[in-house]
């Protein structure tokens, strides 16, 4: 299998499928067949491999292949393999019935209640269970392999057309039908399990939906998908607003999905009611497949388990795919490669496919649509997350190019919504705020120290930080004499001596902020992805992107996926172009330490608004109140928009607040305000944060989710795990007692543990 898999390693999975010495060909025309057929053949001329003709077959609309029969209406049992379940002599022993259940179960998914019709016999395969052959097992003997020959054709799914998931759950077991179309895909069903007997009718019927989309994952994830269910609470389970702990879990799944669920009667939910009141399991198992399919295969899909390599899936093509397309089809494209003069050739190329570029670049066609896409790519995916205009030029003008292509960038990054909403504002300095965090005991920040920073870079000469308990302990002080590395610290409360973190941190704080708000995730997920979109983007400094001067090459990312060849990467000039690399650096980063060193602000400008404009109002938690350190960070600094009515003096403004802001006075000056460059066209909900007259907002506890006692030798302390305002479960924290019922006494409930 490994000899075969090597053999056809660049065919695999495209157009050929290879079992032992079993090879399956398959095609959309027969014109491209007859390649396929050309290209295999060959292969196998070259490793001197051959096959025997009188066992070849060409040319078929239909084949039989590892027991079934494939073909343009589905996937069928193939008879001359049932023969021997049909010849199968009663069985006289244990061991006979598992070895008829096992090759008759081989078809069990094309047979409705296969585990329910073999109940008798699977009954006598128990532990310590007397073998007694009875009418009833003769029966359920007989009645499979009358199945079993008139077994129906299982469609084969199409990913381009929504599926439809019919869903039922009972005291005995779960059941669930994928069909599309008004054909049966493909049935499964399970029984309970030992501690789900327990479950109330709620989270019963919701077990049921998430065995469905478990395992038919590589049918519905990416695909729509309606559920269907005779439960019509569920309905609503994804905007209840109360949930269980387990609920909430598969919740976090049935997010993963394109789906939409719908209450379906008892009555007419046949099908997948007699499934989950079946005794036993019966039950579909899809193993996943590793491989990344093309988009021949869906063609020819085989719902088995032997062959999971053969599920579909939907390959989206390429930026550079869908631009080298647009080209193709857009009339001034056309226009220009006939036009291009000697003069202009120096910049324009075509290559031999045909497609236009600029100095290396490849041209976009003036296609609003793509040009969106390839923003939105550069812009607000999880590999970027909301770069500035300058970074995100730089990053894309190093592939793509069109005119006014700065212009419009600009123009983009300032009407997001996001950007405006969690960036910083930098018109005046920033002052110093600590935060506390979560304390390291010595060897933990030990492995840390070294896992993330000597073991990848070496040991550093010297270590810049503030003068937090972490830099100024004595387990610090002797691991980094011993290291060789001096210390030194910053002035408290002078966070300019590390500026550069300083900046760092704001800049990773906006994009966590970003991240949280469009994606609807939690903070410490990102943070990988986070390190990933700001050493991949380009900073003015280096004048290049932080990977590329360590590593001396591009990273690869969705919107650059060329990966450098070997004779790149590992070339005989490698170290003369990265010394040369190095000096430039060198004097982009004197340039850039001269240039920061002149800045000052008589270079600022004041913020003038105009009535009828729309700005952002600055807030803030309230001081004291503070309870999430680092979490607290991603709190929104702004909310709004607002409209302009009136401009009261020089640097005061009167803004049109919503009803519930009427306790907050309306006229503001011009620091708290941020501009609002494009009105976003859903409403914003502002009254999600109870903000106070002085522009604060309290965080105040709302919910004990939960409670627990630590004993200790003199007394027994009682904590709860409390949600704050503002905030979701996820975020909640333990507090002890005697601060609840000093800070908040009737908070606490009338007893306690």
């Amino acid at each position: 299998m490994y000899m075969m898999n090597s053999v056809f390693m660049n065919e695999l999975d495209k157009f050929v499928v290879v079992f032992i010495d079993d090879i399956l060909i398959y095609s959309k025309s027969e014109k491209e067949h007859e390649e396929h057929l050309k290209i295999v053949l060959t292969r196998l001329r070259e490793h001197k491999l051959y096959a025997k003709f009188s066992k070849c077959a060409f040319w078929l609309k239909e084949v039989s292949f590892l027991g079934y029969i494939l073909s343009e209406k589905g996937v069928a049992v193939d008879p001359s393999k049932v023969k021997d379940v049909l010849n199968w002599k009663q069985p006289e022993t244990v061991t006979e019935i598992r070895s008829f259940l096992g090759l008759a179960g081989y078809y069990r998914r094309f047979i409705k209640d296969f585990s329910k019709t073999a109940k008798p016999m699977t009954s006598l395969t128990k532990k310590n269970a007397k073998y007694l052959w009875s009418s009833n097992c003769e029966e359920a003997f007989q009645t499979l392999k009358k199945l079993l020959t008139s077994a129906p054709v299982l469609a084969q799914p199409d990913v381009t057309k929504p599926f439809d998931v019919y869903c039922d759950a009972s005291g005995n077991g779960l059941g669930c039908v994928l069909m599309q179309e008004g054909r049966v895909i493909a049935y499964a069903s399970r029984q309970l399990r030992k501690h789900e007997a327990n479950y109330p009718t709620h989270d019963l019927e919701l077990a049921a939906i998430v065995h469905a989309l478990k395992i038919w994952r590589h049918y519905l994830l990416g695909n729509t998908c309606h559920i269907y269910t005779d439960h019509k609470s569920l309905k609503y389970i994804l905007t209840q607003p109360e949930l269980n702990m387990r609920q909430r879990r598969w919740l976090e799944l049935i997010k993963d999905y394109d789906l939409e669920i719908h209450y379906h009667p008892g009555k007419a939910n046949v099908v997948a009611d007699a499934l989950s009141r079946k005794a036993h399991c019966n039950f579909i198992e899809a193993r996943p497949t590793v491989r990344v399919l093309c988009c021949e295969i869906d063609e020819i899909e085989m719902p088995t388990e032997q062959h999971a390599e053969l599920y579909s899936l939907i390959i989206e093509p390429t930026i550079k795919d869908l631009v080298i397309a647009a080209q193709k089809q857009d009339k001034g494209m056309a226009h220009i490669r006939e036009g291009i003069s000697d003069k202009q050739k120096a910049c324009f190329t075509l290559d031999e496919q045909g497609v236009l570029w600029f100095k290396n670049r490849l041209v976009v066609p003036k296609d609003m649509e793509l040009r969106k896409k390839i923003l939105d790519e550069a812009h607000t995916s999880l590999f970027t997350m909301h770069p500035g205009s300058n970074k995100m030029y730089q990053d894309l003008k190093q592939k793509f190019w069109w005119t006014r292509m700065k212009r419009e960038i600009a123009k983009y990054v300032s009407e997001c919504d996001i950007c405006q909403r969690v960036k910083a504002d930098h018109l005046k300095p920033r002052w110093f705020a600590p935060a506390t965090g979560q304390s390291q005991h010595g060897s933990g920040k030990m492995y840390i120290w070294i896992s993330l920073i000597v073991s990848l870079h070496g040991v550093p000469l010297t270590i810049t930080s503030d003068r937090g308990s972490l830099f100024v302990s004595r387990f610090w002080e002797q691991l980094q004499h011993a290291l060789g590395t001096k210390l030194i610290r910053s002035s408290a409360y002078h966070p300019q001596t590390s500026g550069q973190v300083e900046r760092v941190n704001q800049i990773l704080e906006d994009m966590l902020r970003a991240c949280a708000m469009t994606y609807s995730t939690k903070w410490d997920e990102c943070l990988p992805l986070a390190e990933f979109a700001y050493n991949n983007s380009y900073q003015k400094s280096l004048d290049m992107a932080p990977f590329e001067a360590l590593y001396g090459k591009r990273c690869r990312t969705p919107l650059n996926w060329s990966e450098p060849g070997e004779r790149v990467t590992f070339g005989p000039d490698l170290v003369t172009r990265a010394e040369a690399q190095v000096k430039m650096i060198h004097n982009n980063l004197k340039r850039a330490q001269s240039r920061q060193k002149s800045y000052s602000d008589k270079r600022r400008r004041p913020l003038v608004f105009e009535e009828g404009d729309h700005v952002y109002l600055r807030v803030s938690p309230m001081k004291g109140v503070h309870r999430f350190g680092v979490k607290g960070k991603l709190a929104p600094r702004y909310v709004g928009p607002f409209k302009i009515t009136e401009r009261c003096g020089s640097v005061a403004y009167r803004l049109e607040l919503p009803p519930h802001l009427a306790a907050v006075h309306d006229v503001f000056h011009v620091s708290q305000l941020k501009k609002c460059l494009r009105v976003p066209e859903d409403e914003i909900d502002t009254s999600q944060i109870q903000i106070e007259p002085d522009l604060t907002y309290e965080e105040h506890p709302i919910k004990i989710l939960d409670q627990k006692q630590r004993a200790t030798r003199r007394r027994a302390i009682n904590f709860y795990k409390v949600q704050w305002s503002n905030h979701s479960e996820e975020e909640a924290t333990w507090e002890q007692e005697e601060f609840l019922q000093t800070r908040y006494p009737r908070f606490l409930p009338s007893t306690t543990i």
